[in-house]
C-alpha cells in the first residue's frame, strides 16, 4: 500500500505539474495572441496617420504652388502696368513734340506735368 499511495501522490504531482506547464502555455500564448492584436491595431493606428501626414503635406504643397502662381501672376500685372505706362509716357511725349503750343525750351518736367493737366 506504500508503493500505491507514493505512486499516486506522484502521478497526482505530475498530473499537476503538466496541468501547470500546459496552463504558463496557454496564458503565454494568449498572451502573444494578444500582443499581435496590439501590435495590429498600433499598425493600423500608424498607416492612417502617415496618410493624414502625406495628405496634409499635399495640401501645403498645393497652397505653396497655388502661391507661387498669384506672385507670379501679380509680377507679370506689375510688369504689364509697368510697360502700359511707359508707353502712355511715350505717347505723352509724342503728342508734346507734335504740339506747336509746348515749349521746347521750359524743363520738360514742368512744362509736361503742366499740359498733361489741362
Amino acid at each position: 500500500m506504500d508503493a500505491t499511495v507514493i505512486i499516486v501522490i506522484v502521478a497526482v504531482v505530475l498530473l499537476i505539474a503538466v496541468i501547470a506547464v500546459l496552463s504558463a502555455r496557454r496564458r503565454r500564448d494568449r498572451q502573444a495572441e494578444e500582443a499581435r492584436y496590439r501590435a495590429t491595431e498600433t499598425r493600423d493606428l500608424a498607416n492612417v496617420s502617415r496618410i493624414d501626414a502625406d495628405l496634409q503635406a499635399a495640401e501645403a504643397d498645393e497652397r505653396a504652388a497655388r502661391a507661387e502662381r498669384e506672385r507670379l501672376a501679380a509680377e507679370k500685372q506689375r510688369l504689364d502696368a509697368e510697360r502700359q505706362r511707359s508707353e502712355a509716357d511715350g505717347l505723352l511725349a509724342e503728342a508734346d513734340e507734335i504740339d506747336p503750343d509746348v515749349d521746347h525750351t521750359a524743363d520738360p518736367d514742368v512744362e509736361a506735368d503742366a499740359d498733361h493737366r489741362s
